[in-house]
């Protein structure tokens, strides 16, 4: 399954693009999405998960590094480490309210940030088969430099009508 994955696009969400009325209130936040499609024989979301792990893109350090064909590291963790097992399935309501919480820690955003994240983020989670939230993994699996993220959200949005899998990064630097 692991080579039936095609990278689609890429979308990226700073928040420092945006005019915030505190102008730290941008948090040093990003969103970064990655669309793969996958056959529509594609099997079980167990398998997707396992396919995506195996993917190029999912090797990408989140910390400047961008996609390395033989990296080692997935955001703050170790790639070996990373498994399907360590993904907690969730519904949408639940993967909402993370987001939205972590959208807003810092106060209102502008409202073209919020609307840039309804079309990129929020709308993708409403059409999702499966959520998947990468939250079972303990803090051996962090590589050396992983605490460099202080919020690290991901998630793993399966929407088998448009045969395609996203994986969605939420982070700061």
């Amino acid at each position: 399954m692991e080579n039936q994955l095609t990278h689609e696009a890429s979308a990226f969400i700073n928040f420092r693009d945006y005019r915030f009325r505190d102008p730290r209130s941008h948090g040093y936040r990003w969103v970064d999405l990655k669309h793969l499609r996958f056959p529509a024989e594609s099997g079980e979301a167990q398998e997707l998960l396992a396919a995506l792990i195996g993917h190029e893109q999912f090797r990408d350090d989140y910390a400047g590094g961008g996609v390395l064909s033989e990296g080692s590291r997935h955001g703050p963790y170790w790639l070996g480490l990373v498994a399907p097992d360590v993904y907690e399935a969730v519904s949408r309501e639940r993967s909402t309210y993370v987001l939205w919480g972590w959208v807003n820690q810092l106060g209102e955003v502008p409202a073209a940030l919020e609307a840039d994240l309804q079309q990129e983020v929020f709308d993708r989670l409403a059409v999702a088969d499966h959520i998947y939230y990468l939250s079972g993994l303990e803090d051996e699996a962090i590589h050396g430099w992983g605490r460099v993220h202080e919020y690290f959200h991901e998630f793993v949005l399966i929407d088998r009508s448009a045969g395609r899998i996203t994986l969605l990064v939420a982070a700061d630097d």
